[in-house]
């Protein structure tokens, strides 16, 4: 039976062979877990050494999670990490999507946790990922040992008719005669620079997936109050969906411990593999400085 949150069994087909290409990528050392939840089971890549701590690290909403675990890959050198496929994501996770307006997510969190027999860990959220982050922070502080939050859902919005008017537009122009053109088109907001296979992943996205725009609620300082955990916030200057200086404004505002807010400067909403190598060794400074 095709998930609901695909077009069709040849989509969905499509969307997997993608899922286990980029998966290979990552080496044999990636091992597959499944974990029970109320909504579901839940699909965890873990990799790196078994008697590590234990880190989290969460992906963007619409794309492959392997892709995104690639991006922190250097961090599997020292610390055991966990990567769930987020639950109603295009992935090999049951296709519950929870509502934004409440915690769905964070106790969908909190159930994989459990189920990983993880008690508290430091996490790492790209975009809706780290939305997902600052959920279980607000319920659940005391699970949430730090936090490192890039291109971060969960503080602030962009301009919603510029996002109609240079996303939403162009990736309809290419769901309905896709191309290569259409395509660059239409991922050129999200990316900083041309990488050919994450393209081509998001291009069968928008293509096969009906897509999850109901991103994880804004937080609170009120919910925030009581994670007192240090964090730090990476925002892309460029940022179409997530305004670098905007976001770094408000984390400034809510977050209790933040250790360092960071605009990465020329960035759009993913950046580039070069930048991504100085967040990781930012990331590792930070947990070996606060003993995470």
């Amino acid at each position: 039976m095709t998930s609901p949150i695909f077009r069709s069994p040849d989509g969905e087909a499509e969307i997997m062979s993608l899922y286990d290409e980029s998966l290979s990528r990552l080496g044999p050392r990636v091992e597959k877990i499944t974990v029970g939840t109320s909504l579901g089971d839940t699909h965890v890549l873990a990799t790196g050494p078994d008697d590590a701590p234990p880190l989290i690290v969460l992906s963007g909403g619409n794309f492959l999670n392997p892709t995104c675990l690639g991006w922190f890959l250097p961090l599997a050198e020292n610390r055991r990490v966990y990567s769930p496929d987020i639950i109603g994501q295009p992935g090999k996770s049951a296709p519950s999507r929870p509502s934004s307006k409440g915690d769905g997510h964070a106790r969908w969190m909190e159930e994989v946790l459990d189920g990983l027999g993880i008690q508290r860990a430091p996490f790492v959220g790209i975009s809706y990922g780290a939305g997902v982050a600052l959920r279980t922070a607000g319920r659940t502080p005391d699970r949430v040992s730090g936090a490192t939050l890039i291109s971060p859902s969960g503080f602030v919005g962009g301009s919603i008719p510029r996002m109609l008017r240079e996303v939403a537009l162009p990736m309809i122009v290419y769901w309905i005669s896709p191309n290569d053109e259409r395509l660059r088109k239409s991922t050129s907001p999200l990316l900083t620079g041309e990488d050919e296979d994450l393209m081509r992943q998001i291009g069968a996205v928008y293509r096969h997936v009906k897509l999850d725009s109901d991103l994880p609620r804004k937080a609170t300082a009120e919910e925030l109050q009581d994670f007192h955990s240090p964090t730090l916030v990476f925002a892309s200057e460029n940022d179409i969906f997530f305004p670098g200086e905007a976001v770094l404004k408000r984390a400034r505002e809510i977050i209790p411990n933040l250790v360092s807010a960071e605009l990465l400067r020329d960035c759009r909403h993913i950046p580039p593999r070069e930048a991504f190598m100085r967040i990781n060794d930012a990331i590792e400074q930070f947990l070996r400085d606060h003993g995470l």
